[in-house]
């Protein structure tokens, strides 16, 4: 079933006006709709399906749809529409006042009917009140949508700090108890086990504040020409020092570029998550490589890695929200499944997209592609 709510979201910035589509075979309805719908974008569709089509391309806010059409029915549209998003609200126009008619579209949950001929402030006025509700309904999905989030966020973090905490605890218990010395290998070992506890802590910590930035910040954007191959210079050393591997193959290849229109700390953000991402799950004596190219008016920056890859069937959850790829089922993937995420966030944001191909065992590889004025 497609996402209608990222369809939606996607879609939502191209205008400021509410998207009305009007389905009705009769061409002198829609006209009229039209030119009395002066405050919203009206699309038209003279039957069921090309609505549908319409609705599943386009973004919409509104269907007011007849009942009687040839071939299928404003009840069938409505189902169908309903199927694809239950919140979709749509508003039927009848010219019969048949019960078991509106029975059967109250059933299938029409939000309100306008009788025909139609009353042109009567159809205004049901519009404004189905719009009404549907933000009302929207903001309260979305309030409920924020405080799971919140939770599984709450429970997410609780799961990462446990394990290290317990580690280093128990060692200093034992050390309090005078259960071994300073020169016993299996305290050496502990001591050892600590130490790389705390590096994940404080990895963990600096993510967490990293990531309470980018929230805090991620509907703004301020976009002004940048070097590319600079930011991908800076972003791979960090990655390279703060993993410590450095017997990682590494093959880069910049290429001169026009200055980018863009967001440099978002972009860098973006970037350091994949190349971030390449470098944990690359091993300790892997291959990274980053290519940057352009075509036409677009950029491209391509990552791949030869890492332990991820399975077909987790490919389309790795830009989700809390989405961890974690072969051991440790539950200590150091990060918050955050990365990618709003990576994909800044990447459109910036008229660009970020795509991932991947075979389990054979590694992954990340393409960014940018439009070099933004």
């Amino acid at each position: 079933m497609p996402d209608r709510l990222s369809h939606t979201r996607k879609h939502c910035s191209r205008t400021s006006l509410a998207t009305i589509l009007v389905v009705d075979d009769d061409p002198v309805i829609r006209m009229m709709c039209e030119r009395v719908l002066k405050n919203y974008r009206v699309l038209q569709a003279g039957t069921c399906e090309d609505g549908l089509r319409i609705y599943e391309t386009e973004h919409v806010d509104l269907i007011l749809s007849d009942m009687q059409m040839p071939g299928k029915s404003g009840i069938d549209l409505l189902r169908q529409v309903k199927n694809i998003d239950p919140a979709a609200a749509v508003i039927i126009m009848t010219g019969f006042a048949d019960k078991e008619i509106i029975l059967n579209a109250l059933k299938e949950d029409a939000d309100d009917f306008i009788s025909k001929p139609l009353n042109l402030l009567q159809m205004e006025t049901a519009i404004e009140k189905t719009l009404e509700k549907k933000a009302l309904k929207e903001e309260l999905v979305d309030i409920k949508h924020s405080e799971e989030l919140k939770n599984v966020f709450l429970s997410l973090i609780s799961h990462k700090l446990r394990t290290p905490i317990t580690g280093i605890s128990l060692l200093l218990q034992n050390l309090q108890s005078g259960m071994f010395t300073s020169e016993d290998p299996i305290f050496l070992d502990s001591l050892d086990m600590a130490i790389a506890e705390t590096r994940y802590l404080d990895h963990l910590v600096a993510d967490l504040l990293a990531f309470s930035q980018v929230m805090s910040s991620s509907d703004e954007i301020s976009k002004i020409p940048d070097d590319l191959n600079g930011i991908v210079a800076d972003v791979l050393m960090q990655c390279r020092e703060e993993h410590g591997i450095f017997d990682v193959e590494l093959e880069t290849a910049p290429r001169t570029l026009p200055p980018v229109l863009l967001d440099a700390a978002k972009i860098r953000f973006a970037l350091y998550q994949v190349v971030d991402n390449a470098f944990k799950f690359s091993g300790e004596k892997g291959h990274v490589s980053i290519r940057i190219g352009s075509h036409v008016d677009t950029v491209f920056i391509v990552v791949s890695d030869s890492g332990i890859g991820i399975p077909e069937f987790e490919i389309a959850k790795v830009f989700e929200k809390f989405y961890q790829i974690d072969p051991d089922n440790t539950g200590q993937i150091r990060g918050f499944g955050l990365g990618l995420f709003y990576a994909r966030e800044f990447v459109r944001q910036h008229g660009g997209s970020i795509s991932l191909t991947s075979e389990a065992g054979l590694g992954t590889t990340v393409t960014i592609s940018l439009p070099v004025n933004g």
